[in-house]
C-alpha cells in the first residue's frame, strides 16, 4: 500500500484538476476506488475523467443505471459504476464487473459494497469534507494497492 500526501480540493477547479492527472495515468485494466459521503465530489471526479479520456463533458451520474460504459478515444471501455443502490453481494455478479477489471478502466462509487469483490490492484480515492462554515474544503487521500503502489505519485 502507497499513500501520497493529502490534497486539499478547494474547488470544483481543483477536483477538475485532479481528475485531469488521474486520466493522464489511467490504462486498460485499472481500477479506481472513489470513496466518500453523499455530496463528496466523487460524481465530479469521474466526470472529468470521462470528459478527458472519452469527450462526453456532462456524463450522467449512474446511480439509478448502476454502471455507465463509455469507449475512449484509444478504444478502451471505461465503466463508470455507482454501487450506492446494491443492497446483496448476489447482484454484483449479475454487472460483470470482473471483466471490466480485466480489460477496461473501471472507476466505482461506494466501493466498499464490493466486500470480497474488491480487487486486490487498485487505486483508492477517499473525498471528505474538512473544516467547518464558510471555510468548508473538501480532502483526498490516495493510496494505492498492488501495482498501484509504484503509481501513486503519478497523480
Amino acid at each position: 500500500m502507497s499513500h501520497s500526501p493529502p490534497l486539499i480540493l478547494s474547488d470544483i477547479a481543483a477536483t477538475a484538476a485532479l481528475g485531469h492527472r488521474l486520466a493522464a495515468a489511467l490504462r486498460a485494466g485499472d481500477v479506481v476506488c472513489l470513496a466518500g459521503d453523499l455530496g463528496a465530489g466523487k460524481t465530479t471526479l469521474a466526470r472529468q475523467v470521462i470528459a478527458d479520456l472519452c469527450g462526453i463533458d456532462d456524463a450522467p451520474s449512474p446511480t439509478y443505471t448502476i454502471v455507465q460504459v463509455y469507449e475512449t478515444a484509444d478504444s478502451v471501455p471505461l465503466w463508470h459504476v455507482d454501487l450506492y443502490r446494491i443492497d446483496e453481494p448476489g447482484e454484483l455478479e449479475q454487472l460483470g464487473l470482473e471483466d471490466a477489471f480485466d480489460e477496461a478502466i473501471t472507476l466505482i462509487e461506494w466501493p466498499e459494497r464490493l466486500g470480497a469483490a474488491m480487487p486486490a490492484d487498485r487505486l483508492e480515492i477517499s473525498i471528505a469534507m474538512a473544516g467547518a462554515g464558510v471555510e468548508t474544503v473538501r480532502e483526498a487521500r490516495i493510496t494505492g494497492f498492488g501495482n498501484w503502489e509504484s503509481r501513486v505519485d503519478a497523480i
